[in-house]
């Protein structure tokens, strides 16, 4: 970087809140983590490189998906440059790296024989964190179906994709369970059956009319988000089950899944509003969770959704239910809720219609059925509500914030204040969850580098690195955000040089991540 930048950046650093200035890493419990993370498809490019096979999202980007035409062909090329974003871990320093193992590099043909090349790139990744004291913390599936399984019998609808899932999970608990300790299975699939089965958003694009968000040429909105969350609740257990039997003594490892939350807040004190938001809370985060822990999805969904929601047989309850050593969120915003119980209940009906709920992303807005934002509000406070509402609605299960961060809307500008402020304050709003009696274990900053987004590819960057997707190197460079995170990791409580006096480190680290 230049001086000037430099400069600039340490300025930036003084003009940051000091609310904040008395938090410390040590004010968290002991063993607490503290890291950030990325996924496969997002960040590791070389899509065609060494074996890989296509997955769903080479499969939807290359045909034209995304609305910048971008595609995560090279992305961040992690692939290649693992070594280096190990080393800027340390710099930062990184208790831990949350990563995914790409089904269709491990395995090409989405079951069967194992791509060494692949297996070769984990290992090295893992080692190389290892070698430097960094634990990784491995997601077996985020997002990325591989296409021959998807043309084989349709991925997530099949009850197929159950068996094929755990074979998956067996070659990673095979292969990487000696040196992997935290797992998570997968990755937001509450977001995935909407996404990619209603509103069409995310491959393959299943929808029916008229609730896509495009033309809609296959799929069901009714029933399919259902029957895909239904399989990969299946999924989940079954490859619990088989870590719990064959894995978990020897290698000590937990095991958890991960869910996509939102705090939700009636847009009035009335009871149908008060209502809404507690229905809304069922849809959303009790789809996935409740079956985790009483065995079922809960009652409101039953009654509103019928026989469009698919059953749990005895014994896959059974199987379900305490399927988990920790939960995983995924945690940005907030919502405002309304009320909306007067739509007809005979239409035909998707997810969101079926939620009799009107909601907004923030509190000017009119509550409208969007869960896309394009921006995201600033409410710290709305993660604390969350992480006391699964402390009480779900005796308190241990919880990994798996993604937290700020990026949409956001300019991709080095001197991010704004994600340093997001940062700090929800960072903040942890530690009084904690406070308050919630069984969090650990943080995660999305995203470690700017990467391929799902949402709005290379628009809207979250990374604390900032990679220059135009340089054929894809150079790294530390934002504000960064200095910022490394400051509060490596800052002692009783340490009087407080992050807005200690520039010189700062600059420091800056300069050798040229």
């Amino acid at each position: 970087m230049r001086k000037e930048s430099l400069a600039l950046l340490a300025t930036l650093v003084l003009l940051l809140p000091t609310a904040e200035s008395n938090l410390s890493r040590d004010d968290f419990p002991p063993g607490f983590i503290f890291g950030a993370g990325t996924s496969a498809y997002q960040v590791e490019g070389a899509a065609a490189e060494d074996g890989r096979t296509p997955s769903i999202w080479d499969t939807y980007t290359r045909a034209g998906g995304m609305l910048d035409n971008s595609t995560g062909d090279v992305t961040s090329d992690q692939y290649h440059k693992y070594k280096e974003d190990v080393k800027l871990m340390v710099d930062t320093g990184l208790d831990s790296y949350r990563f995914s193992i790409s089904w269709s590099r491990l395995l090409p043909n989405g079951r069967g024989a194992i791509n060494p090349k692949g297996l070769a790139y984990y290992n090295n990744l893992i080692d190389e964190l290892l070698r430097y004291g960094i634990t990784p913390h491995v997601t077996i599936y985020h997002y990325d179906l591989p296409q021959v399984l998807e043309d084989e019998y349709e991925g997530w609808l099949s009850h197929k994709i159950v068996e094929d899932f755990t074979a998956f999970a067996d070659v990673c608990f095979r292969e990487f369970g000696d040196r992997v300790s935290q797992w998570t299975t997968i990755v937001e699939p509450n977001v995935i059956a909407i996404g990619s089965f209603d509103s069409a958003i995310f491959p393959p694009s299943r929808c029916s009319n008229p609730f896509g968000l495009f033309n809609c040429t296959v799929g069901d909105s009714t029933t399919e988000p259902y029957t895909a969350a239904h399989n990969f609740l299946l999924a989940h257990a079954s490859v619990v089950s088989l870590y719990r039997t064959k894995y978990q003594a020897k290698q000590n490892g937990r095991i958890g899944l991960n869910v996509y939350s939102m705090w939700c807040y009636p847009s009035t004190n009335s009871t149908l509003d008060l209502q809404a938001t507690q229905r809304l809370l069922d849809f959303f985060v009790g789809w996935i969770i409740n079956p985790l822990v009483f065995g079922d999805y809960p009652k409101v969904m039953k009654k509103i959704v019928r026989s469009r929601l698919p059953s749990f047989t005895e014994e896959q309850s059974e199987q379900l239910k305490g399927s988990f050593d920790f939960i995983g969120l995924n945690h940005y915003s907030s919502i405002w809720v309304k009320d909306n119980s007067d739509a007809s209940e005979t239409a035909p009906r998707d997810f969101n219609a079926d939620l009799f709920a009107k909601f907004a992303i923030s509190k000017n807005e009119t509550p409208g059925s969007q869960l896309v934002p394009t921006d995201i509000p600033f409410d710290p406070a709305g993660l604390q509500h969350l992480l006391e509402y699964i402390r009480d609605a779900y005796g308190n299960p241990p919880v990994y914030i798996e993604e937290n961060g700020y990026g949409l809307g956001l300019n991709n500008t080095i001197s991010d204040v704004k994600r340093a402020n997001y940062l700090s304050g929800y960072i903040g709003s942890t530690l009084d969850g904690i406070r308050k009696g919630a069984n969090v274990k650990g943080y995660y900053v999305w995203s470690f580098l700017d990467v391929f987004e799902f949402l709005s590819g290379f628009q809207s960057p979250f990374g604390l690195y900032h990679v220059d997707f135009k340089d054929e190197n894809r150079r790294r460079q530390p934002k504000l955000s960064a200095l910022w995170y490394s400051d509060f990791l490596k800052k002692k409580k009783k340490k009087k040089t407080s992050t807005n006096i200690n520039m010189m480190g700062l600059h420091q680290r800056s300069h050798s991540q040229r």
